[in-house]
């Protein structure tokens, strides 16, 4: 047996375990269904909505939440020094709101701040409510979220209720990306895990965020997260260091408005904070590539060498491997309403993806953390603008 093939015999036995686990601790959870009428006395939710340069989505965002089944809530928009029309598109959309808008400036960057963090802070110190919904301007919720989230919330005393919105799956590249990045999220966050107390997994999806003020208030309030890039998991693992229960499900009535019509827009996303998920670690970086092309090179090669040489063995294990991959993808694939064979693009996926993370990293050495809407986060430095 050569090097090859076992490296494929490897990565079969890896992708069976994890498809006969009868924990299934990698199976994300699903939305439970429409929320019933609210109570009489539904407590009061704040929305806040940071938003800098978004005047494209912010008034789709705004109005899904006017829209709000939930008869208590509040939407606090945080402008973030934006040099557009989101100020003034989203005054337009609230004109005729039914409830309760308020509209308030970031103010300057405090040193040691990443920007969204501070302008959540800004939103979070004008909230009245029992519960925070945090979300972006290029979010749309369903009427009936809201009233979701908050009675899944009180009936478990969670501290952070999050759903990850469906992203547009559409364009060639958002079919072979997008699946593919929820089912890696799933995969290194395994929902069943983030909501596990005994586990360490925290994971949280920033575009929507149902906190308890007790909750974030026992997590150390936003200060304790003030310098995170990746903020929604930081939060996340905040709350649950609190002692306070969390749950991450994927829904469709939570959509993103932003597309991703070619790679390098995809690209561009991933590469932000990709080595920020790996807390800036060599380690970890080739940890992460050793397994990916353990899990889909190896395999690939396998297949491809077996059949050039007749070697049965190599091409089935390969083939195999491949397949079993392919087949715990499957149901990302239904979600998302994506032709099943797109199944198959796992392996190429997968390869891109570690591209934009050494393309993260890549960007590290030569001083940047991150940049995002006009801001750079250098290495060792703090944001600038």
């Amino acid at each position: 047996m050569t090097a090859l093939t076992l490296c494929a015999a490897v990565a079969a036995v890896m992708w069976a375990g994890l498809l006969l686990d009868p924990r299934r601790r990698w199976q994300p959870f699903r939305e439970e269904g429409e929320a019933p009428a609210p109570p009489s006395d539904a407590p009061l939710v704040s929305v806040v909505i940071p938003a800098r340069n978004e005047e494209a989505t912010i008034a789709r965002a705004l109005g899904a939440h006017f829209a709000s089944a939930w008869p208590n809530l509040e939407v606090i928009l945080v402008d973030d020094a934006s040099a557009d029309r989101t100020v003034e598109e989203a005054s337009a959309a609230a004109a005729n709101a039914r409830a309760a808008f308020v509209l308030i400036a970031a103010g300057p960057l405090p040193q040691g701040w990443a920007g969204k963090v501070h302008a959540m802070e800004a939103g979070a110190r004008a909230a009245s409510g029992s519960y925070m919904l945090f979300t972006d301007a290029d979010i749309v919720h369903a009427p009936g979220v809201l009233g979701a989230l908050v009675r899944e919330s009180e009936a478990a005393g969670l501290g952070l209720n999050s759903r990850m919105a469906l992203l547009a799956a559409e364009s060639f590249w958002e079919r072979l990306l997008v699946p593919a990045f929820v089912h890696f999220f799933a995969l290194l966050y395994p929902f069943r895990a983030v909501a596990d107390p005994r586990s360490r997994c925290a994971a949280a999806a920033g575009g929507c965020m149902l906190v308890s003020r007790e909750a974030l208030e026992r997590a150390g309030g936003l200060a304790a997260i003030k310098d995170a890039i990746i903020d929604d998991v930081a939060l996340a693992r905040a709350v649950k260091r609190a002692g306070f229960p969390l749950r991450l499900a994927l829904t469709e009535q939570v959509r993103s408005l932003r597309r991703y019509r070619r790679l390098a827009e995809f690209w561009q996303m991933v590469a932000r904070t990709a080595f920020t998920e790996l807390r800036y670690s060599w380690l970890r970086l080739a940890v992460a590539t050793a397994a990916l092309l353990l899990a889909f090179a190896a395999p690939a090669a396998a297949l491809g060498a077996g059949l050039a040489a007749g070697d049965p063995l190599a091409a089935a294990l390969g083939g195999g491997a491949l397949l079993l991959s392919c087949a715990l993808y499957a149901p990302m694939v239904r979600f998302y309403h994506v032709p099943l064979v797109w199944a198959l693009s796992l392996p190429c996926a997968a390869m891109l993806y570690l591209g934009m993370t050494w393309h993260s990293a890549l960007r590290y050495v030569l001083g940047s953390r991150s940049r995002w809407k006009g801001r750079d986060y250098a290495r060792g430095e703090e944001a600038r603008r």
